[in-house]
């Protein structure tokens, strides 16, 4: 053990005095690049071929998603292999995916273009390019060399993608238009097949019988139903002449109106016809719309004509006999007389009930029912002396009069009682109501009430309650009314309880989410911690500050436990965000760090393993921070790039994940790791 410390004390102290130790002026140890795309340490390129670089280098940040930086020094030393020195650079400046290091050793003579593993270009492409430039660096022509590059990582500009979008274009209208002649073609084609089948439909609708005819069907339908409707009306004119006659007019006036209803209605059918007939064109639509407006018209002349006719029948039905109907309709007159009695009393019981608005549809019903049943008995009387002086017709008429009045008159008595029934059914109603308002309002007062909403739902309805509670006992009730505002304060009452024990719920769904997320967000920052504690030799700062703003986010969520519960569900959320974030940053960064088994690096050098998985050799000493107090120090400055919005930050000092001295580690940030670069 003790030979093993001595060991590692002198391994510090020589990487101490290597670092100390004055390079040769030739060599050039990895640098910070200078502001701009160039840093030209050699010294090799003019004012103005620099200007001319830089200017280049700033067109292709600008006119594609790459940025090419170029570096010119004498010698690459530690490291010296052209690789592993430009990825070096390329990390300690923080280049990004689509960002490119060109490294030139103009005394050393060669160079290496360091690139992200999954940056835009393969690393097939990166060797031809390399490949490329050979010829101008050997002839000294830096210039022509950075150039090159450029062109190369910037390609065509987007001009094959243009070209390419320009055809896809092209392609696309030319279908359109294909598409477009086709469509006239077969636009075309069905205005030809609509003016050879006229109006008629492609499709038959079930609901419309003259989807299946043609236009010339319909015409021809239409023409012979004019013609019947026509003389059906003329029929019924001649019938109704006779039963004036017969009846006398008094008797037909109903029959009389219907005639000359189907008379107005023919006269817009002759109307159509006179339009279909005239000198001006008309559209195939337009006529085929006419005649089956034609069609109709007929059909509902003779549904009018029809009903009159069965009135007509019933009418000399009663003529015939006329005796025994005129002994009926006084048989119904008889059993209305109690109805009658019983109206004006029970009308007055209703109005020292109830309000007089309730009543206003029924007010007038006794005296209106008196009147029906007086023209019923002078109906009656009429009837019979016609059936003694032997006048049949008048008779009837008298009969129909009669018995019309009776069922008026009935139906007037039973409207009062009818309405009496049903009010006191909606007493019943409301006063079920006010009971269940009761329990609501008792209800209500238990629910918790942050907004104050269910303390002013329940007030209103108090109130509401109160007043129908009046309403319900004093005289002059309107029960309408009063079920109407219970209704209406049920509803708003209803809603606030159904809130509030939605409120209740919510609240208790969101305590029992916020302990089990505290839960977790505590685990996993107490696993993320130990972590990064026995890990802190390679962990960086991304994970350190997920971590304590987790913790930070924890605490917070923590202090507003039992106040807030929305916020502090929130911010447990955010902490075990945080922490996963943490975690994988940590495990990202120990992952990188992690050097082959087959490359010596410390554990070679102690006799242990060379994992930095390793329990006993160096590597897990570094791993675990044990020795990095040792090594950390020497940080380095800061730069600032003037590209692509602070894309790099400071570089520089403390341990990195490419090992000591350019030791086979495996390289960090995720930079390619090509073999070899090109001689010139």
């Amino acid at each position: 053990m003790t030979k093993r410390w001595l060991m590692l004390t002198g391994l510090v102290l020589a990487i101490v005095t290597g670092a100390l130790a004055p390079s040769a002026a030739s060599a050039t140890d990895p640098i910070t690049l200078d502001a701009g795309f160039v840093t030209d340490q050699a010294g090799v390129l003019s004012a103005d071929e620099e200007a001319t670089v830089e200017a280049r280098l700033q067109e292709l940040s600008e006119n594609s998603n790459s940025d090419l930086f170029v570096v010119l020094v004498d010698e690459f030393t530690n490291p010296t292999d052209d690789a592993q020195w430009a990825d070096t650079v390329a990390e300690a400046n923080n280049l990004g995916t689509e960002q490119y290091l060109l490294a030139i050793a103009v005394d050393g003579r060669s160079l290496y273009i360091s690139a992200a593993a999954d940056g835009p270009l393969s690393f097939g492409q990166l060797d031809s390019i390399e490949d490329k430039m050979v010829p101008f660096a050997a002839d000294g022509d830096w210039m022509g060399a950075i150039t090159l590059a450029a062109d190369e990582i910037q390609g065509d500009g987007g001009a094959g993608a243009l070209r390419i979008g320009v055809i896809v274009v092209a392609v696309v209208v030319l279908a359109l238009l294909v598409w477009l002649v086709v469509a006239l073609v077969r636009r075309a084609r069905r205005r030809a097949e609509i003016r050879e089948r006229g109006a008629m439909p492609e499709t038959p609708d079930p609901a419309d019988p003259f989807s299946t005819l043609t236009d010339q069907q319909v015409e021809t339908q239409a023409a012979l139903a004019l013609v019947q409707a026509d003389d059906a009306i003329t029929s019924s004119r001649e019938e109704l002449g006779f039963a004036v006659a017969q009846f006398g007019e008094g008797a037909t006036e109903e029959f009389t109106r219907v005639v000359d209803a189907a008379k107005a209605k023919i006269a817009e059918a002759f109307d159509l016809k006179q339009k279909l007939d005239d000198e001006i064109e008309d559209t195939i639509h337009d006529r085929r719309a006419w005649h089956i407006r034609i069609i109709r018209i007929a059909e509902e002349i003779d549904d009018v004509l029809d009903d009159n006719t069965e009135a007509f029948d019933a009418l000399r039905k009663l003529e015939q006999n006329a005796p025994q109907e005129l002994e009926r309709v006084r048989g119904e007159r008889a059993a209305l007389t109690p109805a009658l009695a019983a109206a004006a009393p029970a009308l007055a019981a209703l109005a020292e009930t109830y309000d007089a608005d309730v009543l206003r549809t029924i007010a007038d019903n006794p005296a209106q029912a008196q009147e029906r049943a007086e023209l019923a008995d002078r109906s009656i009387d009429a009837a019979a002396q016609a059936i003694a002086a032997g006048r049949s017709g008048e008779a009837a008429f008298a009969i129909r009069t009669a018995e019309q009045s009776v069922a008026q008159a009935a139906q007037l008595t039973q409207a009062v009682t009818a309405l009496g029934s049903e009010l006191s059914a909606l007493e019943t109603k409301s006063r079920a109501l006010v009971a269940e308002l009761q329990g609501d309002l008792v209800a209500a007062r238990q629910l918790p009430d942050a907004d104050g909403a269910i303390a002013a739902a329940t007030s209103a309805t108090a109130e509401q309650l109160q007043r129908a509670q009046v309403d319900l006992a004093g005289s002059a009730r309107n029960p309408q009314r009063v079920l109407e505002a219970l209704t209406a304060a049920n509803a708003q009452i209803d809603g606030a309880i159904a809130q509030g024990r939605e409120s209740v719920e919510r609240a208790r769904r969101v305590q029992q989410m916020l302990e089990q997320t505290l839960a977790q967000a505590t685990s996993e920052i107490r696993a993320t911690r130990d972590f990064i504690e026995t890990r802190r030799g390679t962990v960086g700062s991304t994970a350190r500050t997920r971590l304590a703003n987790a913790e930070a986010s924890l605490t917070h969520a923590l202090s507003l436990r039992a106040t807030e519960p929305d916020a502090a569900l929130a911010e447990a959320n955010r902490a075990l965000s945080l922490a996963r974030e943490a975690t994988a940053a940590a495990q990202s960064d120990v992952q990188a760090y992690a050097p082959s088994s087959d490359q010596g690096g410390f554990g070679g050098l102690f006799g242990g393993s060379g994992s930095a998985g390793g329990g006993s050799g160096i590597g897990g000493d570094i791993l675990g921070g044990i020795i990095g107090g040792l090594i950390a120090g020497g940080g380095g400055r800061s730069t600032s790039r003037g590209s692509r919005s602070g894309w790099r930050s400071s570089g520089g000092g403390g341990f990195r994940s490419s090992g000591f001295g350019g030791g086979g580690g495996s390289r960090g940030g995720g930079r390619s790791g090509r073999s070899g670069g090109r001689r010139f």
